[in-house]
């Protein structure tokens, strides 16, 4: 995609509100969109919005199997609330065969070894799912208050490591106003959750670093 053409969007669609940001993204190819989703806190936001607009969108998850309950009683609310037609994908390995080869979750103190978990239980897994549903449009909840790395984003970017036109219509959204909508909306939220593939929220799982495109393509530990 020309990135000419991404500036244009994204200075076209920076005064537009979250739901028009997702009409316009689903009318760019319609039956080629996805939106995904960890079911981390807010994320009823941008699984509330393109419902809205696409009732049956595809909803991809990897259940890498280490969530905490209140994640999957998160997720089971919401898909009963807003109807999700979740897609659930899992990594090749369950968490015991994992944890017995490998032991237990790294953390940050070892980047190498929690690269690999990422790539065996979250990234493969989501490589997966993008190359059988094979969007040309993809939705996320990524904002530019997560962390340095998704500041550097916009709106619209392309994405390099799955091939689709990512598309994050809350980019520019506060906490405040994330909270607001889900008050508006009656939606619930998830404070408990975490991600055992970042193991800290200012650093990157791989889905949305170029790192972890690689780590894919090269079959890292699967």
């Amino acid at each position: 995609m020309d990135q000419a053409q991404i500036d244009t969007w994204n200075q076209e669609l920076r005064e537009k509100s979250p739901l028009e940001i997702v009409q316009w993204a689903l009318s760019q190819d319609t039956g080629h969109a996805i939106v995904s989703t960890n079911f981390r806190p807010y994320e009823a936001v941008v699984l509330h919005l393109a419902t809205q607009t696409q009732a049956d969108i595809p909803v991809l998850w990897v259940d890498h199997g280490y969530n905490r309950p209140a994640t999957y009683l998160h997720a089971e609310k919401l898909r009963s609330q807003l109807g999700l037609n979740i897609k659930a994908f899992l990594p090749q390995m369950s968490v015991a065969h994992r944890d017995s080869i490998y032991g237990p979750v790294p953390d940050t103190t070892d980047e190498a070894a929690l690269k690999l978990f990422s790539t065996q239980m979250k990234l493969e897994p989501f490589q997966r799912g993008m190359s059988e549903l094979a969007p040309k449009i993809w939705i996320t909840a990524l904002r530019k208050v997560q962390n340095p790395n998704r500041a550097e984003l916009d709106i619209v970017s392309a994405d390099k490591n799955f091939g689709a036109l990512k598309i994050s219509p809350v980019f520019h959204w506060s906490d405040d106003e994330m909270q607001g909508y889900l008050d508006e909306h009656d939606l619930p939220n998830e404070w408990d959750y975490f991600d055992t593939a970042k193991a800290d929220e200012k650093r990157e799982c791989g889905l949305h670093a170029a790192w972890g495109g690689k780590a894919v393509s090269d079959g890292a530990g699967i």
